[in-house]
C-alpha cells in the first residue's frame, strides 16, 4: 500500500526517501491511514471537493469535516503546545499537507484561520486573544475570512480606507472590503483598517482588528461569476462593532502584523498546494494518453516542462522552509507558481481539445479541469499581482532603486 502510494505521488520514491527520516515515514503512514479510514461513509462525498473554483461546494459537510479534523488533533499541528497545538517538526507538517492532498481531502474551510490567523496571534497577539480565538480554530468550530483588499486598495494595501473608531469599549467599523474569499460562510474576519486617518506615512495609521460577521452591521454580498459560483464576496461594514480588546498588536501598529500574516501565507501549506497541482497534472497526463494527444510532440514538450516546473517549486519551497531565516529566494515563490499554474490551465484546455468548450451539463456544470482553467486566470492577480511581485523582487531581493511612486 505504502509503496503504491509513493509511486502515485509523482514526486518519486527516491525524493521521498532522500527528504524524510524513518520517523517521518512512520508519521506519513499514520496520517495516510487516518485519512483512508475517515474520508469515507458520510465524508465520502466531499473527497476532492471544495478546492479552487469549487469553494462553494458542500459547505455544511465540509464544516463537519473540520470538526472531525479538530477532534482528532489534525488542526494546528505546527502551532506551539502552549496554545493547544502539537508543535510537530516541519517535516511532519509537510507530510501532513502532502498526504492530505494525495488522499483528495476536501478544500479546508478552516484554512485561513489555521494557517494565517492562528500563527499571527501566536507571534503578535497577547495571551487573552490567543485563549479566546485559537481553541475555536483548533476545534474546527470557527471559520475565518481575510478583510484585506478594497476597491481602491488591492496590491497597494496601505491605501485601505475602512475606518475603525473607538466608542467606549468597542470599535465601530465602516467601510468596504472586496474579493473576500469565504465571507458568505465565515464566523469572523480579521480586518485591516485605518484607525488614524492623519498618520504619515499611511502605513502608520493602520490597525489589525478581529470582527464577528454575524451582526446587523456586516453585510455580505456574494460576487456571482458567469459560472454561477460565488466563492468570494463584497463585505460592507456599516457601524459594525467588535470589542476594543480585539486588536492584534498595537493600535496603529497593524502594518507589521499585516505583513506577518502575508508571510505565513507562504508557509508549509504550499507543499500541499503543490501536491494538488500534481494531482491536476496527473489528470492531464492520463487524459492525453486516453485521447491520443500524448502523441503530439508539442503537447509532450509542454507536459515535460510542467513536470519540471513543479519539481522546481517543490525543491525551492523545501529549501526556503528549511532555512533559519527568510532569504531573497522566498520572493520568487508566488510569481513562479502563479505563472506556472496559469500555463497548466492552458495546457489542460489544449489537451481537452474541442471538449474544453462544452459544459458537462445544464446550469453551467463544469469538469474539474474546466474549473481549474478558469480559476488559474486569477492566479497571477490575487495575493499580489505578477507586476507587484516583480517590483518586490527587484527592490527587496536585488536591491534596485524603488520604482517612482505618485506624489
Amino acid at each position: 500500500m505504502e509503496a503504491g502510494r509513493r509511486r502515485q505521488s509523482g514526486f518519486g520514491e527516491r525524493a521521498l526517501k532522500t527528504g524524510f527520516s524513518e520517523e517521518d515515514e512512520a508519521f506519513r503512514r499514520d496520517i495516510a491511514g487516518w485519512l483512508e479510514d475517515n474520508l469515507c461513509g458520510v465524508f465520502a462525498s466531499i473527497r476532492g471537493r471544495g478546492g479552487p473554483g469549487d469553494e462553494h461546494a458542500l459547505i455544511e459537510e465540509r464544516r463537519a469535516w473540520e470538526r472531525c479534523l479538530g477532534d482528532a488533533g489534525w488542526i494546528g499541528i505546527g502551532l506551539p503546545c502552549s496554545v493547544g497545538g502539537r508543535d510537530l517538526p516541519l517535516s511532519h507538517q509537510v507530510i501532513f499537507h502532502e498526504e492530505y492532498a494525495r488522499a483528495a481531502g476536501p478544500g479546508r474551510m478552516g484554512h485561513i484561520g489555521e494557517t494565517l490567523l492562528a500563527p499571527t496571534l501566536v507571534h503578535f497577539g497577547d495571551e487573552s486573544l490567543q485563549r479566546r480565538f485559537i481553541p475555536q480554530i483548533l476545534s474546527g468550530e470557527d471559520v475565518w475570512c481575510q478583510g484585506y483588499s478594497e476597491p481602491g486598495a488591492g496590491s497597494d494595501l496601505a491605501n485601505v480606507q475602512t475606518r475603525a473608531v473607538l466608542d467606549g469599549d468597542e470599535w465601530v467599523l465602516n467601510g468596504q472590503k472586496v474579493w473576500t474569499s469565504g465571507a458568505a460562510w465565515s464566523d469572523w474576519c480579521f480586518v485591516v483598517c485605518r484607525t488614524d486617518p492623519d498618520a504619515q506615512p499611511k502605513q502608520a495609521g493602520i490597525s489589525y482588528i478581529l470582527c464577528p460577521m454575524d451582526q446587523s452591521g456586516v453585510e455580505v454580498r456574494p460576487i456571482v461569476q458567469m459560472t454561477g459560483d460565488a466563492e468570494f464576496s463584497e463585505v460592507f461594514f456599516n457601524d459594525a462593532r467588535t470589542s476594543a480588546e480585539n486588536v492584534v498588536g498595537e493600535v496603529n501598529g497593524g502594518w507589521k502584523v499585516t505583513n506577518g500574516t502575508l508571510l505565513f501565507e507562504r508557509g508549509v501549506s504550499t507543499l500541499g498546494q503543490q501536491m494538488l497541482f500534481q494531482n491536476e497534472l496527473d489528470e492531464i497526463i492520463e487524459l492525453a494518453k486516453q485521447n491520443g494527444r500524448a502523441e503530439d510532440p508539442l503537447i509532450r514538450q509542454r507536459i515535460a516542462k510542467a513536470w519540471m516546473g513543479l519539481r522546481i517549486q517543490r525543491y525551492n519551497a523545501l529549501r526556503m522552509l528549511s532555512a533559519k531565516t527568510q532569504g531573497p529566494e522566498s520572493t520568487i515563490i508566488k510569481i513562479f507558481w502563479a505563472t506556472w499554474h496559469r500555463e497548466l490551465g492552458k495546457l489542460a484546455m489544449d489537451v481537452l481539445g474541442p471538449e474544453a468548450e462544452i459544459a458537462e451539463g445544464d446550469d453551467y456544470q463544469l469538469s474539474a479541469l474546466q474549473r481549474m482553467f478558469l480559476f488559474t486566470r486569477a492566479d497571477t492577480i490575487y495575493g499580489g499581482s505578477n507586476q507587484i511581485q516583480r517590483n518586490i523582487i527587484s527592490e527587496r531581493a536585488l536591491g534596485m532603486p524603488r520604482e517612482p511612486r505618485p506624489a
